[in-house]
């Protein structure tokens, strides 16, 4: 099994130069301790997300890690133009030596779309159309297209992706049905839903996926679990801090964590990695006002004492 972090990089209370030199800091010890990648949100207009332009904050991190595999979860498809984002992808994944993963998706706000003067009607339409169009542009010489919201004829793609056919791709699932679509496409996937019912999609994810591409098991793409995730020496401490970071934390936002020394994280992931049929943990280990020194440590404690009792 392999362990990733998802992040928001929700409003904390350091300037934002500070801020970011924060938690790149803390992204080089993913690195160091072995994670698999770093999946990164992206929000406009809202204190949740202060890296609105995950293509420009994904550069630095390219620059400060060697082997952490890195990419955004999701880029909201109607807010680009198609060609400029096929063009940023291949850069990143050249610059990094291709170490990207890309998630697209029609962005999870309406309002954060009609900000942008987008209709929030056409999202789903837009997402499915640029997601066809920048996967031709990633594989071809010369993109010819029509459909609905694009059209180009014989444009020149001077850029590639360094992986091929393009980097791996990741798909966000909510339902039995999302998951189908994921699998038939040979998609990752992750699920923030509660674990019950995300069985329900990983063990539909894992059927449809021996039905189109009956290669077992053993050729499952990543089938995630995110999680908020605090480890301290013991539980009081662990609380102590989640109490106080996790309020100032997006309110709309409630995925399920655990908060806990290395035992109590550990038995409490197992048991929602068991249920939930996932092979794949994202951890969100910074959040609120979580300082640098207690998410370097929560990372320390997760993979010196939570990982080896989950693998």
């Amino acid at each position: 099994m392999d362990f990733g972090v998802f992040d928001h990089l929700d409003r904390g209370d350091l300037p934002l130069k500070d801020y970011y030199e924060a938690r790149l800091t803390l992204i080089e010890a993913y690195e160091r301790e072995g994670f698999y990648a770093y999946h990164v949100a992206e929000h406009h207009s809202t204190p949740l997300g202060m890296a609105p332009s995950p293509s420009v904050f994904l550069a630095a991190v390219a620059q400060r890690t060697r082997r952490l595999r890195f990419g955004p979860l999701v880029y909201a498809l109607p807010l680009y133009h198609p060609l400029r984002l096929i063009e940023e992808i291949c850069m990143l994944d050249q610059m990094s030596g291709g170490r990207l993963e890309i998630g697209f998706g029609r962005g999870s706000s309406p309002i954060e779309l009609a900000v942008y003067g987008q209709n929030p009607a056409e999202a789903q339409r837009i997402y499915a159309e640029g997601l066809d169009l920048i996967l031709q542009g990633l594989t071809r010489k010369t993109l010819d297209f029509a459909g609905e919201f694009f059209n180009f004829k014989d444009v020149p793609m001077e850029l590639e992706p360094l992986q091929k056919p393009h980097p791996p791709l990741w798909y966000g699932v909510h339902s039995p049905e999302s998951a189908e679509r994921a699998a038939r496409r040979a998609l990752n996937i992750v699920s923030l839903d509660p674990a019950v019912p995300t069985r329900s999609f990983t063990d539909r994810f894992r059927e449809v996926w021996r039905e189109v591409h009956g290669d077992g098991d053993a050729a499952l793409p990543k089938i995630g679990l995110g999680r908020f995730v605090v480890v301290a020496d013991d539980d009081k401490a662990a609380l102590r801090i989640a109490r106080r970071a996790y309020p100032v934390w997006h309110r709309s936002f409630q995925p399920p964590g655990i908060a806990g020394s290395p035992d109590t994280v550990r038995t409490f992931l197992r048991s929602q990695l068991d249920t939930a049929g996932a092979n794949y943990l994202i951890g969100q280990f910074a959040f609120g006002d979580i300082a640098l020194d207690e998410a370097l440590r929560s990372v320390d404690l997760f993979s010196e004492q939570v990982v080896p009792g989950l693998g």
